[in-house]
């Protein structure tokens, strides 16, 4: 079954865009939770666009779920829909899958998963990547379960069904100390919504408080204000959070470690108004754009966004370098309601479907491009090329992260790494190979300064985790060392 909407962004990015895997979402307390949660998953949206799932659970009725491909906004806005999701409680996820699963995504891969235990039902969303998730599968199996996805998330469902403990929050605490990598959870009982973020806290989780009774989980704050939530705080590495309405029970269920929250998504993953760990994403990607104006200056007329995700970078080196800002790139923003179907001759247009150059204004002009990363590079020369079509005099590319040489294994949609641009060439041979007067990436120090590390990355203790950049993965990904991926050697 295609997607609701085949004719999307991603037709045209050509792997050449990094992508969250998904956002979660739950909410415990309130009349008609399930009206919250779409609420919720619009918000995050951006996290996952392939498909979405609601479970909730009402005292008469008890659990019930709805789960679609396409946009939150096609799917959870009908009456005749909403009204089959009754009950004070529930949770959400959107999703966008991995590349090599795209071809066998199904309705049954669609979080939230749900149980039935003993002690009652249980369903759960998750967020980033289980690295071990092909040796527990194949023990689970070897134990009897039977697997009913494909996705890394249904193992937790089966251990907690393995699990000797007696209720569901210790039978969950029990499941996720057998689990590596990256994993950011929400979770429902019939009267518990309950948080887990494992110990180096990789992916977001934010809690919320709304009205006298009600609270609130979601990968980001940005979610917690469209339904008028408070935000209390975040879901600490390594904590599990249970909810009732009478309020919140903290565990620490696993040994303590150093927290390596994901450096991108202050870069690229996380909605600009959205806030993290106590700094605004606006404010610390335009500092980003001061930083990369410090680091990298050039000549030239104009600064210029690649949008949406350059914006606030580019008014950053806009107001270091004192050169003025424009926007000589326009998004069309309707591109996923298109009535055209994607012929051959539509997919060669490429990024012209998405972006068009302001002509009047890069007419002759010394252009900076300011855009968020280089992946495969694609979309880079297809930009440049635009821009010289355009009258420019000059391309200079400015990019908000440093090289990506790495795939990620906990949760991020990256390429093999041998498609990455930056694991191949220098940043020289990229600025040759896309053609462009210069090509400069923010340093790995530059980022970190950016984000509030005054000194920089401290090489024997880094504060966030960079594999992408660094190819130092904070937890080893087993599973794909199992496949032949090669860790980078020792210096």
């Amino acid at each position: 079954m295609p997607p609701a909407h085949p004719f999307d962004d991603t037709m045209l990015d050509d792997g050449d865009t990094l992508h969250e895997e998904c956002g979660i979402f739950g909410i415990v307390g309130v009349a008609n939770a399930a009206s919250f949660v779409a609420l919720g998953l619009h918000a995050l949206q951006h996290r996952g666009q392939e498909a979405g799932g609601i479970v909730v659970h009402d005292p008469e009725q008890g659990f019930n779920n709805a789960r679609r491909f396409g946009y939150v906004r096609d799917n959870f806005t009908d009456p005749a829909t909403m009204a089959t999701l009754p009950g004070p409680i529930g949770i959400g996820h959107v999703r966008y899958s991995t590349a090599g699963s795209k071809g066998a995504t199904a309705i049954r891969d669609v979080q939230p998963f749900f149980g039935e235990f003993s002690m009652g039902g249980a369903a759960i969303a998750h967020n980033g990547n289980i690295t071990n998730a092909d040796a527990l599968r194949r023990e689970l199996i070897e134990r009897g379960s039977i697997f009913q996805s494909s996705s890394d998330s249904e193992c937790i469902i089966h251990l907690m069904a393995r699990s000797l403990q007696r209720s569901i929050p210790d039978r969950m605490e029990d499941a996720l100390r057998r689990v590596e990598g990256a994993f950011s959870v929400v979770a429902m009982t019939r009267t518990k919504l309950i948080g887990v973020r494992d110990p180096l806290g990789v992916r977001p989780l934010v809690i919320g408080r709304i009205g006298e009774d009600g609270w609130v989980l979601a990968s980001e704050t940005c979610a917690l204000d469209i339904v008028g939530a408070e935000f209390l705080r975040e879901v600490e590495p390594g904590e599990m959070v249970v909810i009732t309405p009478a309020g919140i029970d903290s565990r620490h269920p696993f040994r303590p470690s150093r927290p390596r929250f994901c450096i991108f998504e202050h870069v690229y993953f996380s909605r600009p108004d959205s806030i993290l760990g106590g700094r605004s994403v606006y404010e610390t990607r335009e500092a980003i754009g001061r930083e990369l104006a410090k680091e990298s200056p050039v000549e030239a007329d104009l600064v210029c966004p690649v949008p949406d995700s350059g914006t606030p970078a580019a008014i950053g080196y806009s107001l270091e370098s004192g050169i003025p800002y424009a926007m000589g790139i326009i998004r069309n923003q309707y591109m996923g309601r298109t009535f055209i179907e994607p012929t051959e001759q539509i997919r060669n247009m490429g990024v012209r479907l998405k972006l068009n150059v302001n002509r009047a204004l890069i007419r002759g002009k010394r252009v900076i491009l300011v855009d968020d990363s280089v992946v495969r590079g694609t979309t880079s020369r297809k930009i440049k090329e635009m821009i010289l079509d355009a009258g420019a005099k000059e391309v200079h590319f400015r990019i908000a992260s440093p090289p990506t040489a790495w795939p990620c294994f906990y949760g991020v949609d990256t390429p093999q790494r041998e498609k990455l641009l930056a694991a191949t060439m220098s940043e020289d041979e990229m600025r040759d190979h896309l053609a462009v007067d210069s090509l400069k990436f923010i340093s790995l120090d530059g980022l970190y300064r950016a984000v509030g590390e005054a000194k920089g990355r401290n090489p024997k203790a880094p504060q966030y985790c960079d594999a992408c950049f660094s190819g130092e993965y904070p937890v080893e990904p087993s599973d794909q060392i199992e496949k032949g991926f090669t860790l980078k050697a020792a210096e």
